[in-house]
């Protein structure tokens, strides 16, 4: 009997779960980042999150992206997250100023921060990503260059609620005061990518004489060069835009496009994800006073989108 009650013993004992390893799951913390639309960029973002989370070995990291790029959509994840016990998360407001009281509401359950769009009206513990209206002064300068003696230009971006398009938008207006370049309108498309397309379509029928038309966010530069090339009026008219989307790139390589401002966004989802762990370490000191911490961005036209293709392709992984 006594034989039989060891061996008993010795079994239940394997049978115990590893405690360390338990324990050490269960204070791995959830932190989140969640996009606006399900543009390429994006993609590039994800992989900074994805080498964060492989540095920190505390986090688990959800990378989550709404479906239809609305502020409901977007509502709907912030709402599932915090229901899952997410600790932190970062986010691009698609309408800042109707998500305020979403993102105040949530920075009472999680730490918040936002990043490629702001919401500095709300209780976010900082924004990281770019100086939109820095960045904006960057396309306005690239419009002088092809329009030194001014002409008629089209804004397209996805909603004028996002603060970035709303700074983007005043950055060229910074860069082309006192000159003869006229901004005719600013065109929405809702992250519709065939109504972008659509409006550019519209726009060149409607102003046979446009100069240049500007896109603002990463899918526009790519409807612009599709709709130019169904018009057969690829070179004809000046494109600037944003972002670094495959079909940018290409445009800009034909000569279709004169260039583009890019982003970072791979530190975008690196910064936040490290950045957010830090605070929830107690270490606020890495909270900017300004409660804005910028990226750089960078131009890309035909002299070097040579050398930032090979970058951006081993950022996406292909080599």
């Amino acid at each position: 009997m006594k034989r039989y009650l060891l061996i008993l013993l010795l079994l239940a004992g394997c049978a115990q779960p590893d405690k360390g390893t338990n324990n050490a799951a269960a204070t791995k913390r959830r932190i989140a980042f969640v996009t606006n639309n399900a543009a390429d960029f994006w993609t590039i973002a994800r992989r900074g999150t994805e080498k964060a989370g492989t540095e920190l070995a505390n986090v688990d990291v959800e990378f989550r992206i709404p479906a239809d790029g609305t502020a409901a959509e977007q509502r709907r994840i912030v709402d599932d997250l915090l229901t899952k016990g997410v600790a932190a998360f970062a986010i691009s407001p698609v309408d800042p100023a109707n998500q305020t009281q979403m993102i105040n509401d949530a920075a009472t359950k999680a730490l918040v921060i936002t990043q490629d769009s702001d919401a500095s009206a709300s209780n976010r513990a900082f924004y990281i990503g770019t100086d939109n209206r820095a960045a904006g002064k960057q396309a306005g300068d690239m419009i002088k260059e092809v329009l030194p003696a001014g002409g008629k230009i089209m804004l397209f971006v996805g909603k004028l609620d996002a603060q970035n398009a709303q700074e983007r938008i005043q950055g060229i207006k910074d860069a082309i005061a006192g000159t003869k370049i006229e901004i005719i309108d600013v065109r929405t498309d809702d992250t519709d990518q065939v109504r972008a397309k659509a409006n550019v379509a519209d726009t060149i029928v409607k102003h046979p004489d446009i100069a240049a038309l500007v896109g603002l966010w990463a899918y526009n530069g790519p409807a612009i060069l599709n709709a130019l090339k169904e018009a057969n009026k690829a070179g004809k008219i000046q494109v600037v835009c944003f972002d670094e989307d495959d079909q940018t790139l290409s445009g800009i390589k034909e000569g279709a496009i004169h260039g583009t401002v890019v982003q970072q966004p791979f530190e975008f989802g690196y910064q936040a994800i490290v950045l957010m762990n830090k605070i929830l370490d107690g270490d606020r000191s890495v909270i900017p006073d300004s409660k804005r911490m910028f990226v750089p961005t960078l131009v890309v036209k035909k002299d070097n989108v040579d050398d930032f293709i090979v970058k951006i392709n081993k950022l996406k992984g292909r080599s």
